[in-house]
């Protein structure tokens, strides 16, 4: 470490913010973060607060606030939103204080040293919450001004990089998704012709693809030439295994096991030695179904990984692509999940996924939707994969820089 590192407590760093705001206080157009907002790695909103559905007080939190999670099962997830709002009394907002820079206080407050720390003195039996009074007295090294900001600049070089993968997926993913609905669910394109018109954003070519008139069927109209059919048309369906529990690790020996929980972080939590003889080896750019609790379609692009139990694979058949089936099955999997009804847990089963019917079109369409949509699946697979390589720099570089055992004047990114 160099010298001119201080060793300081980290109440000597941060301050809780105590901006306490009663429900007849708030506006309903004020952004609210709960615990259930906050993700690994960024928020995921879903609500607002306002004086009829705030029930309680809560925290005022500026632009630039680092929220922590202060109960157990949310220490890993830091976050440090741009915009002014109010989140829960579960949740603390930090600030560095006076001369220290807020950056390096978020790295240090993601760092896992510090998940251990609050971990270790969570206090409480059913909802252990992170002691503010113990942390304040932990002692830790602190670089000058100077370093502070170029470590959080390193550091937050790689996080923007990664948010900007995750922004530029869900664009790629949003444009197949409305390509997908303008042609196959709303038939624009056969709508125009009928009309008259030119199919709008479609050169010629793709254009004369498309029918110019509709069909009377018992699922109403279709374009002429096209039909209704089976899943098992478009793609064929790959059930996990039933891998024994007895084999599973965490020391990394084997294969990665993926179950349902993994499917929306893609970070299998346990290895397998098994080879089970029905096994299935998931593979990036696969679509995986979780058959338990919720039925969603993702986009796998984590490592080659054995399939377990109640996960199953929707793999396209020659003609067809990934987009193409992903978004035939969106729409089955809500109607089962809206309609399944368990006195626990709700179950997605063969005998479900045997009535699945999908819109077919003619295999020229087919084929031109693949050739627009596929590259957008392959860049969204790759950008996830970029992401989880920076943020595997990330987590490596962090501790080093953190404890002066690397220096910033000497990586070269």
């Amino acid at each position: 470490m160099a010298t001119e590192w201080a060793d300081v407590k980290f109440g000597d760093c941060a301050q809780r913010v105590s901006d306490v705001v009663q429900p007849h206080q708030m506006l309903g157009s004020t952004p609210y973060i709960g615990l259930e907002h906050i993700v690994e790695g960024g928020l995921q909103l879903n609500g607002q607060a306002s004086a009829a559905e705030a029930t309680s007080a809560k925290t005022r939190f500026r632009s630039g606030d680092i929220l922590f999670g202060k109960l157990r099962p949310y220490f890993r997830k830091v976050v440090r939103p741009k915009f002014d709002g109010i989140c829960s009394t579960d949740i603390w907002a930090v600030r560095a204080k006076s001369g220290l820079d807020q950056g390096f206080l978020f790295y240090r407050m993601a760092s896992q040293e510090f998940v251990d720390k609050s971990m270790g003195a969570s206090t409480g039996t059913r909802m252990p919450r992170a002691d503010w009074e113990f942390l304040s007295k932990w002692g830790m090294p602190l670089p000058p001004l100077a370093e502070q900001k170029a470590i959080a600049a390193v550091l937050g070089a790689l996080d923007d990089k990664i948010e900007l993968n995750r922004r530029m997926n869900a664009t790629l993913e949003a444009m197949s998704r409305a390509l997908f609905q303008s042609w196959f669910v709303d038939f624009d394109p056969v709508r125009a012709k009928l009309e008259g018109r030119k199919p709008a954003g479609l050169d010629s070519a793709t254009a004369a693809l498309f029918p110019t008139t509709f069909d009377e069927t018992a699922a109403g109209h279709i374009p002429h030439g096209w039909r209704i059919g089976s899943i098992y048309e478009i793609a064929n369906v790959i059930y996990g295994a039933p891998f024994a529990s007895s084999l599973f690790n965490s020391e990394k020996l084997g294969k990665p096991l993926i179950r349902i929980r993994d499917l929306p972080n893609e970070s299998p939590a346990v290895f397998t030695i098994e080879v089970h003889p029905k096994g299935y080896l998931l593979q990036p750019g696969d679509i995986a179904v979780g058959m338990d609790g919720e039925f969603r379609a993702y986009l796998w692009a984590g490592i080659e990984s054995w399939l377990n139990q109640r996960v199953c694979v929707f793999r396209p058949k020659p003609g067809f692509s990934a987009a193409f089936v992903r978004n035939s099955i969106i729409a089955p999997l809500a109607l089962v999940e809206a309609t399944e009804t368990a006195t626990t847990v709700i179950h997605l089963g063969k005998n479900d996924i045997d009535r699945f019917t999908v819109m077919i079109p003619n295999a020229l369409v087919a084929e031109a939707f693949k050739r627009q949509c596929q590259p957008w699946y392959d860049q969204i697979v790759a950008n996830k994969q970029q992401s989880r390589t920076l943020a595997t720099l990330r987590d490596t570089l962090l501790p080093k820089l953190l404890s002066g055992e690397l220096s910033v004047a000497k990586l070269k990114l």
